[in-house]
């Protein structure tokens, strides 16, 4: 299944910054950004591959203040951050399936058009056990 290059599709590039209280990761991606009839989607492949080599896609939809992360693929996880709340998700790769949930302590939404930044701060909890505070920043460029 191709991604189709929809009217209102923008390729864009994507500085995607995780800090999880220790260490920063850094990934620079290539993706598109969809305006849609129920929100914003970005979509991009990962970069690396799955535990068994095979290729994970990412959707991250904004609706509202809301921002939804969802991968597709061998690598499969659902993920859904809104300030001051917490909401239920799942992560599946071929070697581990675990439910988690996100206790979210602030989103940024600043986009315009194709171009601006997503931030979000979160308490992931897996099985009820606190994991880690992240804080996940998506710098967006529209790309020529």
């Amino acid at each position: 299944m191709g991604m189709k290059a929809m009217p209102d599709s923008q390729a864009v590039a994507i500085t995607l910054k995780s800090f999880d209280g220790t260490d920063t990761s850094v990934q620079q991606l290539r993706g598109e950004l969809v305006q849609g009839a129920s929100g914003i989607y970005i979509r991009y492949e990962e970069p690396e591959p799955g535990p068994k080599g095979g290729s994970t896609r990412t959707t991250v939809r904004i609706s509202g203040n809301e921002i939804k992360v969802l991968r597709h693929g061998e690598i499969q996880s659902q993920q859904t951050f809104g300030a001051g709340q917490r909401h239920p998700g799942f992560y599946r790769s071929p070697f581990t399936t675990f439910n988690l949930s996100t206790d979210t302590k602030s989103v940024e939404i600043r986009l315009n058009g194709a171009e601006g930044t997503l931030g979000w701060v979160y308490d992931l909890y897996v099985y009820e056990e606190l994991a880690g505070r992240f804080t996940i920043s998506l710098q967006i460029q529209e790309e020529a």
